[in-house]
Protein backbone atom coordinates (compact mmCIF):
# COMPACT_ATOMS: atom_id res chain seq x y z
CA UNK A 1 0.00 0.00 0.00
CA UNK A 2 1.29 3.16 -0.98
CA UNK A 3 0.47 6.71 -0.63
CA UNK A 4 -3.57 7.76 -1.52
CA UNK A 5 -3.91 10.41 -4.34
CA UNK A 6 -5.84 13.03 -3.64
CA UNK A 7 -7.20 16.55 -4.73
CA UNK A 8 -9.28 19.45 -4.62
CA UNK A 9 -10.63 22.52 -6.65
CA UNK A 10 -13.18 24.85 -6.22
CA UNK A 11 -14.58 26.57 -9.32
CA UNK A 12 -17.88 28.12 -10.12
CA UNK A 13 -18.84 25.16 -12.47
CA UNK A 14 -18.07 21.96 -11.62
CA UNK A 15 -17.05 20.64 -15.33
CA UNK A 16 -13.84 23.13 -14.04
CA UNK A 17 -13.16 21.72 -10.96
CA UNK A 18 -13.69 18.03 -11.84
CA UNK A 19 -11.06 18.80 -14.53
CA UNK A 20 -8.57 20.65 -11.94
CA UNK A 21 -8.96 17.45 -9.08
CA UNK A 22 -8.23 14.60 -12.33
CA UNK A 23 -4.71 16.68 -13.19
CA UNK A 24 -3.89 16.40 -9.72
CA UNK A 25 -4.35 12.97 -9.48
CA UNK A 26 -2.76 11.82 -12.41
CA UNK A 27 0.10 14.00 -11.48
CA UNK A 28 0.40 11.99 -8.24
CA UNK A 29 -0.60 8.98 -9.63
CA UNK A 30 2.52 9.13 -11.77
CA UNK A 31 4.56 9.67 -8.81
CA UNK A 32 6.32 7.04 -7.35
CA UNK A 33 5.14 7.04 -3.66
CA UNK A 34 1.92 6.88 -4.59
CA UNK A 35 -0.76 4.45 -5.84
CA UNK A 36 -1.11 4.15 -9.25
CA UNK A 37 -3.84 2.00 -9.46
CA UNK A 38 -6.38 2.50 -7.12
CA UNK A 39 -9.68 1.37 -7.05
CA UNK A 40 -11.70 3.24 -4.00
CA UNK A 41 -12.80 7.13 -4.17
CA UNK A 42 -13.48 9.19 -1.67
CA UNK A 43 -15.28 12.16 -3.22
CA UNK A 44 -16.74 14.92 -1.50
CA UNK A 45 -18.69 18.11 -2.95
CA UNK A 46 -20.42 21.01 -1.66
CA UNK A 47 -24.02 21.53 -2.03
CA UNK A 48 -23.36 24.20 -4.42
CA UNK A 49 -22.92 21.21 -6.77
CA UNK A 50 -25.76 18.90 -5.15
CA UNK A 51 -27.69 18.73 -8.31
CA UNK A 52 -25.02 17.96 -10.76
CA UNK A 53 -23.70 14.20 -8.04
CA UNK A 54 -24.76 11.95 -10.61
CA UNK A 55 -23.35 14.01 -13.36
CA UNK A 56 -20.02 14.58 -11.72
CA UNK A 57 -19.33 10.73 -10.62
CA UNK A 58 -20.01 9.63 -13.81
CA UNK A 59 -17.62 11.85 -15.25
CA UNK A 60 -14.99 11.27 -12.65
CA UNK A 61 -15.90 7.24 -12.99
CA UNK A 62 -14.98 8.26 -17.14
CA UNK A 63 -11.69 9.34 -16.38
CA UNK A 64 -10.58 7.30 -13.84
CA UNK A 65 -11.96 3.68 -14.90
CA UNK A 66 -9.21 2.19 -12.58
CA UNK A 67 -11.40 3.15 -9.92
CA UNK A 68 -14.41 0.73 -9.62
CA UNK A 69 -16.17 2.10 -6.13
CA UNK A 70 -17.11 5.33 -4.87
CA UNK A 71 -18.70 6.51 -1.58
CA UNK A 72 -19.09 9.73 -0.30
CA UNK A 73 -21.75 12.80 0.03
CA UNK A 74 -21.86 16.37 0.49
CA UNK A 75 -21.22 18.88 3.32
CA UNK A 76 -21.23 22.62 3.26
CA UNK A 77 -17.84 22.81 3.53
CA UNK A 78 -14.77 20.05 2.01
CA UNK A 79 -11.30 19.88 3.62
CA UNK A 80 -8.53 18.59 1.97
CA UNK A 81 -4.77 18.56 3.65
CA UNK A 82 -4.11 22.06 4.92
CA UNK A 83 -7.49 23.54 3.04
CA UNK A 84 -11.14 24.08 3.40
CA UNK A 85 -13.76 25.00 1.26
CA UNK A 86 -16.60 26.70 3.11
CA UNK A 87 -19.73 27.71 1.58
CA UNK A 88 -18.79 27.59 -1.74
CA UNK A 89 -18.59 25.57 -4.90
CA UNK A 90 -15.92 22.88 -4.38
CA UNK A 91 -15.17 19.51 -4.18
CA UNK A 92 -12.41 17.12 -2.39
CA UNK A 93 -11.27 13.88 -3.88
CA UNK A 94 -9.21 10.91 -2.18
CA UNK A 95 -8.50 7.28 -4.38
CA UNK A 96 -7.74 4.65 -1.86
CA UNK A 97 -4.81 1.85 -2.25
CA UNK A 98 -6.48 -0.68 -0.55
CA UNK A 99 -7.02 -4.39 -1.61
CA UNK A 100 -10.52 -4.98 -2.87
CA UNK A 101 -11.16 -8.10 -0.75
CA UNK A 102 -10.61 -5.79 2.29
CA UNK A 103 -13.73 -3.47 1.71
CA UNK A 104 -17.50 -3.38 0.97
CA UNK A 105 -19.37 -0.38 -0.40
CA UNK A 106 -22.78 -0.08 1.24
CA UNK A 107 -26.04 1.50 1.05
CA UNK A 108 -29.87 0.81 1.09
CA UNK A 109 -29.60 -0.73 -2.40
CA UNK A 110 -26.40 -2.39 -1.36
CA UNK A 111 -26.58 -2.98 2.96
CA UNK A 112 -24.21 -5.00 4.83
CA UNK A 113 -25.45 -8.53 6.12
CA UNK A 114 -26.44 -8.52 9.19
CA UNK A 115 -23.54 -10.49 10.31
CA UNK A 116 -21.09 -7.96 8.68
CA UNK A 117 -19.62 -11.29 6.67
CA UNK A 118 -20.33 -11.31 2.82
CA UNK A 119 -21.68 -14.45 2.11
CA UNK A 120 -20.27 -15.21 -1.28
CA UNK A 121 -17.23 -16.31 -2.13
CA UNK A 122 -14.69 -13.24 -1.30
CA UNK A 123 -15.44 -14.40 2.33
CA UNK A 124 -15.19 -10.38 3.47
CA UNK A 125 -15.77 -9.41 7.25
CA UNK A 126 -16.54 -6.06 7.94
CA UNK A 127 -14.19 -4.92 10.96
CA UNK A 128 -15.42 -0.90 10.72
CA UNK A 129 -16.77 1.36 8.59
CA UNK A 130 -17.03 4.76 6.99
CA UNK A 131 -20.87 6.32 7.58
CA UNK A 132 -22.24 8.96 5.69
CA UNK A 133 -26.09 9.79 6.55
CA UNK A 134 -29.29 11.63 5.78
CA UNK A 135 -30.08 13.41 9.12
CA UNK A 136 -34.05 13.23 8.42
CA UNK A 137 -33.67 9.41 8.22
CA UNK A 138 -35.70 7.81 11.18
CA UNK A 139 -34.49 6.49 14.13
CA UNK A 140 -31.35 7.75 12.78
CA UNK A 141 -29.29 6.82 16.07
CA UNK A 142 -30.44 3.49 16.25
CA UNK A 143 -29.75 2.30 12.42
CA UNK A 144 -25.77 3.91 13.04
CA UNK A 145 -25.76 1.50 15.95
CA UNK A 146 -27.14 -1.43 13.61
CA UNK A 147 -24.21 -0.97 11.36
CA UNK A 148 -21.83 -0.50 14.30
CA UNK A 149 -23.59 -3.97 15.44
CA UNK A 150 -22.50 -5.42 12.13
CA UNK A 151 -18.55 -4.82 12.08
CA UNK A 152 -16.33 -7.14 14.55
CA UNK A 153 -14.80 -3.90 16.37
CA UNK A 154 -18.14 -2.23 17.13
CA UNK A 155 -16.77 1.46 15.61
CA UNK A 156 -18.03 3.26 12.50
CA UNK A 157 -17.41 6.68 12.01
CA UNK A 158 -18.49 9.28 9.41
CA UNK A 159 -21.18 11.77 9.38
CA UNK A 160 -24.28 13.59 8.11
CA UNK A 161 -25.12 15.06 5.15
CA UNK A 162 -24.77 18.49 5.16
CA UNK A 163 -26.63 20.44 2.63
CA UNK A 164 -28.88 23.11 2.09
CA UNK A 165 -30.43 21.50 -0.79
CA UNK A 166 -30.25 18.47 -2.63
CA UNK A 167 -28.79 15.42 0.48
CA UNK A 168 -27.33 12.66 -2.17
CA UNK A 169 -24.50 10.39 -0.69
CA UNK A 170 -22.50 8.87 -3.44
CA UNK A 171 -22.51 4.63 -3.37
CA UNK A 172 -21.31 3.07 -6.06
CA UNK A 173 -20.18 -0.93 -5.37
CA UNK A 174 -18.13 -3.00 -8.15
CA UNK A 175 -19.91 -5.85 -5.92
CA UNK A 176 -23.87 -4.34 -7.18
CA UNK A 177 -26.90 -4.01 -5.81
CA UNK A 178 -29.69 -6.04 -4.17
CA UNK A 179 -31.43 -8.34 -7.20
CA UNK A 180 -34.39 -6.36 -8.10
CA UNK A 181 -33.03 -3.21 -7.15
CA UNK A 182 -31.45 -2.26 -10.86
CA UNK A 183 -28.10 -1.27 -11.89
CA UNK A 184 -25.78 0.40 -9.57
CA UNK A 185 -26.44 4.50 -10.10
CA UNK A 186 -24.15 5.45 -7.36
CA UNK A 187 -26.07 8.10 -6.28
CA UNK A 188 -28.49 7.72 -3.26
CA UNK A 189 -30.89 9.73 -1.16
CA UNK A 190 -31.77 9.16 2.38
CA UNK A 191 -30.70 6.31 4.73
CA UNK A 192 -27.36 5.06 5.62
CA UNK A 193 -24.23 4.38 2.94
CA UNK A 194 -20.79 4.10 3.21
CA UNK A 195 -17.72 1.76 3.21
CA UNK A 196 -16.97 -1.01 5.22
CA UNK A 197 -13.16 -2.06 5.51
CA UNK A 198 -11.84 -5.18 6.65
CA UNK A 199 -9.23 -6.09 9.67
CA UNK A 200 -6.85 -5.77 7.10
CA UNK A 201 -7.08 -2.40 6.57
CA UNK A 202 -4.71 -0.69 9.42
CA UNK A 203 -6.43 2.77 10.96
CA UNK A 204 -6.66 5.06 14.27
CA UNK A 205 -9.08 7.22 15.00
CA UNK A 206 -9.95 9.50 17.54
CA UNK A 207 -12.56 12.28 18.61
CA UNK A 208 -12.00 15.72 19.40
CA UNK A 209 -14.87 17.77 21.30
CA UNK A 210 -15.32 21.68 20.75
CA UNK A 211 -16.76 22.55 23.82
CA UNK A 212 -15.03 22.58 27.18
CA UNK A 213 -16.81 22.63 30.21
CA UNK A 214 -17.55 24.98 32.56
CA UNK A 215 -19.07 23.85 36.03
CA UNK A 216 -18.57 20.34 37.83
CA UNK A 217 -20.20 17.19 36.12
CA UNK A 218 -23.48 15.73 38.12
CA UNK A 219 -25.76 13.57 38.39
CA UNK A 220 -29.20 13.97 36.78
CA UNK A 221 -31.57 12.18 39.68
CA UNK A 222 -35.12 13.02 37.84
CA UNK A 223 -35.69 13.47 33.81
CA UNK A 224 -38.86 13.07 31.89
CA UNK A 225 -37.57 12.18 28.18
CA UNK A 226 -35.80 15.12 27.21
CA UNK A 227 -36.64 17.65 30.76
CA UNK A 228 -33.89 17.56 33.03
CA UNK A 229 -35.95 17.85 36.27
CA UNK A 230 -33.18 17.61 39.18
CA UNK A 231 -29.09 17.58 39.20
CA UNK A 232 -27.97 15.90 42.66
CA UNK A 233 -31.12 16.06 43.91
CA UNK A 234 -31.77 20.06 43.39
CA UNK A 235 -34.14 21.24 40.76
CA UNK A 236 -32.11 21.41 37.36
CA UNK A 237 -33.25 24.92 36.57
CA UNK A 238 -31.74 26.47 40.07
CA UNK A 239 -28.51 24.92 39.42
CA UNK A 240 -28.17 26.08 35.54
CA UNK A 241 -29.17 29.90 36.83
CA UNK A 242 -26.58 29.51 39.66
CA UNK A 243 -23.87 27.96 38.24
CA UNK A 244 -23.74 30.31 34.30
CA UNK A 245 -25.11 33.31 36.91
CA UNK A 246 -28.25 33.95 35.29
CA UNK A 247 -30.76 36.69 36.62
CA UNK A 248 -34.30 35.91 34.50
CA UNK A 249 -34.89 39.14 35.40
CA UNK A 250 -32.43 40.46 32.77
CA UNK A 251 -33.83 38.79 29.94
CA UNK A 252 -31.52 39.82 27.52
CA UNK A 253 -28.69 38.85 29.17
CA UNK A 254 -29.81 35.70 30.04
CA UNK A 255 -30.91 34.97 26.43
CA UNK A 256 -27.28 35.25 25.84
CA UNK A 257 -25.42 33.20 28.39
CA UNK A 258 -28.13 30.71 27.75
CA UNK A 259 -27.62 30.63 24.05
CA UNK A 260 -23.48 30.25 24.65
CA UNK A 261 -24.26 27.70 27.15
CA UNK A 262 -24.44 23.67 26.42
CA UNK A 263 -24.62 20.33 27.97
CA UNK A 264 -21.89 17.44 27.73
CA UNK A 265 -23.95 14.43 28.55
CA UNK A 266 -21.95 10.74 29.58
CA UNK A 267 -24.95 8.61 29.34
CA UNK A 268 -25.35 5.69 32.35
CA UNK A 269 -23.87 2.92 30.17
CA UNK A 270 -20.17 4.85 30.17
CA UNK A 271 -20.04 5.54 33.50
CA UNK A 272 -18.04 2.42 34.63
CA UNK A 273 -16.50 1.87 30.85
CA UNK A 274 -14.61 5.44 31.27
CA UNK A 275 -11.38 4.14 29.28
CA UNK A 276 -7.73 6.45 30.92
CA UNK A 277 -7.87 8.65 28.18
CA UNK A 278 -11.12 9.68 29.08
CA UNK A 279 -10.25 10.11 32.52
CA UNK A 280 -6.85 12.26 31.74
CA UNK A 281 -9.07 14.44 29.04
CA UNK A 282 -11.22 15.37 32.01
CA UNK A 283 -8.21 16.17 34.37
CA UNK A 284 -7.15 18.99 31.57
CA UNK A 285 -10.43 20.47 31.62
CA UNK A 286 -11.59 18.86 28.51
CA UNK A 287 -14.64 16.51 27.15
CA UNK A 288 -13.56 12.75 26.24
CA UNK A 289 -15.15 10.46 23.32
CA UNK A 290 -17.84 9.18 25.80
CA UNK A 291 -19.30 12.87 26.17
CA UNK A 292 -22.78 14.27 23.60
CA UNK A 293 -22.55 17.56 23.34
CA UNK A 294 -25.92 18.61 23.15
CA UNK A 295 -28.01 22.52 23.07
CA UNK A 296 -30.43 23.74 26.19
CA UNK A 297 -33.31 23.90 24.14
CA UNK A 298 -35.59 25.77 26.84
CA UNK A 299 -36.82 26.66 30.37
CA UNK A 300 -39.42 24.67 32.56
CA UNK A 301 -40.43 27.34 35.79
CA UNK A 302 -43.24 25.64 36.70
CA UNK A 303 -41.31 22.29 37.24
CA UNK A 304 -37.92 23.75 37.66
CA UNK A 305 -36.07 21.97 34.57
CA UNK A 306 -34.31 22.61 31.79
CA UNK A 307 -35.41 21.14 28.53
CA UNK A 308 -32.20 19.36 26.35
CA UNK A 309 -31.84 18.67 22.54
CA UNK A 310 -31.81 14.57 22.96
CA UNK A 311 -33.36 12.46 26.00
CA UNK A 312 -31.48 12.31 29.00
CA UNK A 313 -32.36 9.13 31.12
CA UNK A 314 -31.48 8.97 34.58
CA UNK A 315 -28.10 8.87 35.91
CA UNK A 316 -26.67 10.55 32.91
CA UNK A 317 -23.84 12.55 34.15
CA UNK A 318 -23.97 16.10 32.97
CA UNK A 319 -21.38 19.44 32.68
CA UNK A 320 -22.74 22.58 31.22
CA UNK A 321 -20.04 23.99 28.36
CA UNK A 322 -19.60 26.27 25.91
CA UNK A 323 -17.93 26.34 22.21
CA UNK A 324 -14.72 27.74 22.99
CA UNK A 325 -12.25 27.97 20.35
CA UNK A 326 -9.61 27.64 22.29
CA UNK A 327 -10.06 24.76 23.93
CA UNK A 328 -11.47 23.16 20.55
CA UNK A 329 -7.63 24.12 18.72
CA UNK A 330 -5.86 22.58 21.74
CA UNK A 331 -8.16 19.46 21.73
CA UNK A 332 -7.36 19.03 18.17
CA UNK A 333 -4.06 19.52 18.33
CA UNK A 334 -3.76 16.38 21.20
CA UNK A 335 -5.71 14.04 18.92
CA UNK A 336 -3.49 14.80 16.17
CA UNK A 337 -0.50 13.80 18.31
CA UNK A 338 -2.09 10.98 19.83
CA UNK A 339 -2.67 9.32 16.18
CA UNK A 340 0.76 10.64 15.15
CA UNK A 341 2.31 8.93 18.75
CA UNK A 342 0.57 5.80 18.18
CA UNK A 343 2.20 5.12 14.25
CA UNK A 344 5.48 6.81 14.79
CA UNK A 345 8.44 4.18 16.69
CA UNK A 346 9.67 4.97 19.79
CA UNK A 347 12.88 5.26 18.81
CA UNK A 348 14.05 7.78 16.03
CA UNK A 349 17.46 8.32 14.18
CA UNK A 350 18.76 11.99 14.16
CA UNK A 351 18.21 12.47 10.45
CA UNK A 352 14.86 10.96 10.98
CA UNK A 353 14.09 13.06 13.46
CA UNK A 354 15.31 15.79 12.15
CA UNK A 355 13.22 15.33 9.11
CA UNK A 356 9.75 14.74 11.20
CA UNK A 357 10.21 17.98 13.08
CA UNK A 358 10.97 20.47 10.18
CA UNK A 359 9.14 19.42 7.21
CA UNK A 360 9.76 21.41 3.86
CA UNK A 361 6.55 23.43 2.55
CA UNK A 362 6.35 20.22 -0.25
CA UNK A 363 8.02 17.17 1.58
CA UNK A 364 5.80 14.06 0.94
CA UNK A 365 4.48 12.29 4.44
CA UNK A 366 8.05 10.63 5.87
CA UNK A 367 7.26 6.78 6.08
CA UNK A 368 7.96 6.86 9.77
CA UNK A 369 4.59 8.36 10.29
CA UNK A 370 2.90 4.75 8.90
CA UNK A 371 0.40 7.47 7.64
CA UNK A 372 -1.18 6.23 3.90
CA UNK A 373 -4.30 9.11 3.71
CA UNK A 374 -6.84 10.36 6.30
CA UNK A 375 -10.53 11.16 6.18
CA UNK A 376 -11.65 14.26 8.77
CA UNK A 377 -15.48 15.06 9.21
CA UNK A 378 -15.86 18.39 11.35
CA UNK A 379 -18.92 20.14 12.61
CA UNK A 380 -20.50 22.33 10.26
CA UNK A 381 -20.41 24.81 13.04
CA UNK A 382 -16.84 24.68 13.90
CA UNK A 383 -15.77 25.85 9.87
CA UNK A 384 -14.91 29.01 9.20
CA UNK A 385 -14.28 31.69 11.86
CA UNK A 386 -15.04 29.25 14.60
CA UNK A 387 -11.26 28.22 14.57
CA UNK A 388 -10.07 31.99 14.01
CA UNK A 389 -9.27 32.38 10.32
CA UNK A 390 -10.40 30.13 6.59
CA UNK A 391 -8.63 27.18 6.82
CA UNK A 392 -7.31 27.43 10.28
CA UNK A 393 -8.85 24.32 11.72
CA UNK A 394 -7.21 21.86 8.35
CA UNK A 395 -3.87 23.87 9.08
CA UNK A 396 -4.18 22.96 12.53
CA UNK A 397 -4.41 19.17 11.57
CA UNK A 398 -1.96 19.62 9.13
CA UNK A 399 1.15 21.34 11.02
CA UNK A 400 -0.02 17.98 13.45
CA UNK A 401 0.17 15.39 11.16
CA UNK A 402 2.31 16.65 8.61
CA UNK A 403 1.59 16.55 4.98
CA UNK A 404 -1.38 13.62 4.44
CA UNK A 405 -3.35 13.36 1.84
CA UNK A 406 -6.77 14.30 3.62
CA UNK A 407 -10.01 14.58 1.93
CA UNK A 408 -13.27 15.53 4.59
CA UNK A 409 -16.72 17.18 4.71
CA UNK A 410 -18.42 19.62 7.36
CA UNK A 411 -21.47 17.27 8.69
CA UNK A 412 -24.76 17.98 10.11
CA UNK A 413 -23.62 15.89 12.67
CA UNK A 414 -20.41 13.47 13.28
CA UNK A 415 -20.35 9.87 13.40
CA UNK A 416 -17.99 7.88 15.52
CA UNK A 417 -17.86 4.76 18.08
CA UNK A 418 -22.04 3.97 17.32
CA UNK A 419 -22.83 7.34 18.08
CA UNK A 420 -24.01 10.50 16.67
CA UNK A 421 -22.27 13.46 17.70
CA UNK A 422 -22.22 17.39 17.57
CA UNK A 423 -19.89 20.07 17.67
CA UNK A 424 -16.76 17.63 17.09
CA UNK A 425 -14.16 16.47 14.45
CA UNK A 426 -13.67 12.70 13.65
CA UNK A 427 -10.05 12.13 12.41
CA UNK A 428 -9.36 8.59 10.94
CA UNK A 429 -5.77 7.88 9.63
CA UNK A 430 -5.25 5.02 6.86
CA UNK A 431 -1.98 3.47 8.20
CA UNK A 432 0.61 1.86 5.96
CA UNK A 433 2.40 -1.27 7.30
CA UNK A 434 5.08 -1.12 10.04
CA UNK A 435 8.39 -1.20 8.52
CA UNK A 436 10.41 -4.58 8.68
Amino acid sequence: MRLFPSAHATHPQWRMAAALVLAQLRAQMAQPDFANAPSLGLLYITDHYANEARAILEYLGAELPEVTDWAGTVGVGVSASNVEYFDEPAMSVMLCDLSPDQYRVFSGVAPLSASGRDTGSGGFEAHTALVHADGHTPELAELIAEVAERTRSGYVFGGLVGSRGESVQFALGSAGNLSGQGAAGGVVRGGLSGVAFGAGVGLVSRVTQGAQPVGPERVVTAAEGNLVLELDGEPALEVLLRERQIALEQPEVAMQRLRATLVGLTLPIDVDARDSGNQASRMRGQFGADVLVRHIIGLDPTRRGIAIAGAVPTGTRLAFCERHPQAARADLVRVCAEVREELEPEELGLSTATALASPGPDALPHPARRMAGAVYVSCAGRGGPHFGSPSAELQTVRRALGDVPLVGFFAGGEIAHHRLYGYTGVLTVFTLPAPA
